[in-house]
């Protein structure tokens, strides 16, 4: 167990103790798809076995920024688009803390897509979760970029001259280690693939269809739905990168068209940015965070190496 934490604990967990007791209500708008997201990270942390006091959640700005205020562990609600940096900090400081970062698809795909691309290209061991509701929700509907095109809002209200993004063909042409896609209309879906992603070592993404009742009243459902998983009508392997990727291009396709297709789509093995980085001994095997704690820990900073070479 870590010294100051309570990192590697063994008991069993109980998903009622991701409930805060503070603000245990979310104030989402009813029948928003945040609630699904919300119930299924409580749903998925019991399976990968991990307190409140060993998780990390960042979040960006948004409707799905709020979600750390109704999730029990530790929490940094960022700027929008830098949920991402924050959480690879973190991670890289203290390895032992389970850290998931979460945004809306204009927060993640949009102000944040550069965080979102380099995070992936590195493949930092961290869970990132983007509620997609195809809109700006909490500025009040604007375009974002997964809305359709054609799609008229306060910002294009002549309707949407671009097409939309493609997040999971991004995540892997980025090169996410893991990417899926699941949907506030299918719960018990969404806990197994949030509880495989946190437990996969590496960067993974996970595209959740969130419908938005608000802001986005044109927006299906997504239901009904299909998980390709489940279905005789598509068959390809995860850890195939060029299939994953025509299956993905299909999957993102269908959904403008009205089939919603959700499941997992790709899974690689290759070591995380941190693994590497203690391989080359740029990282030191202790976490740097155990410093603090540590009296006889010396620190080094980058800048000292310069001063010298000034005075």
């Amino acid at each position: 167990m870590s010294a100051f934490t309570a990192i590697g604990e063994d008991r069993e967990i109980d998903q009622n103790e991701f409930t805060p007791g503070i603000e245990p209500q979310a104030t989402w708008c009813p029948g928003c798809g945040d609630f699904s997201v919300l119930k299924a990270l409580k749903q998925a942390m019991p399976e990968v076995g991990r307190t409140p006091d060993e998780v990390l959640l960042c979040t960006g700005i948004g409707c799905s920024g709020k979600l750390n205020s109704y999730f029990e562990s530790y929490g940094f609600h960022t700027i929008h688009g830098r949920s991402l940096p924050v959480a690879r900090a973190a991670k890289l400081a203290n390895p032992g803390v389970e850290v998931i970062a979460a945004g809306g698809d204009g927060d993640g795909y949009g102000i944040g897509g550069n965080h979102f691309m380099h995070t992936a290209r590195e493949n930092h061991d961290m869970t990132y979760i983007v509620f997609n509701n195809e809109i700006f929700g909490l500025t009040k509907g604007q375009t974002s970029p997964t809305s359709p095109k054609g799609h008229k809002s306060k910002t294009q209200p002549s309707g949407s001259a671009k097409d939309p993004i493609r997040p999971l063909s991004l995540a892997l042409a980025s090169g996410a280690s893991y990417v899926a896609r699941t949907a506030a209309v299918n719960p018990n879906q969404a806990a197994d693939i949030l509880a495989e992603a946190i437990e996969h070592d590496g960067f993974a993404h996970v595209d959740f269809l969130t419908q938005c009742p608000t802001w986005n009243k044109d927006a299906r459902q997504y239901v009904p739905y299909v998980d390709v998983q489940q279905s005789d009508d598509f068959e390809f392997d995860v850890t195939d990168r060029q299939e994953a990727g025509e299956m993905m291009y299909e999957v993102e396709s269908k959904l403008y068209e009205g089939e919603v297709l959700t499941g997992r789509f790709y899974k690689n093995d290759r070591p995380s940015y941190g693994e590497e980085k203690r391989a080359t001994g740029e990282m030191p095997e202790e976490p740097l965070a155990e410093r603090y704690f540590d009296e006889d820990a010396q620190w080094e900073r980058a800048a000292d190496e310069l001063i010298e070479k000034h005075t």
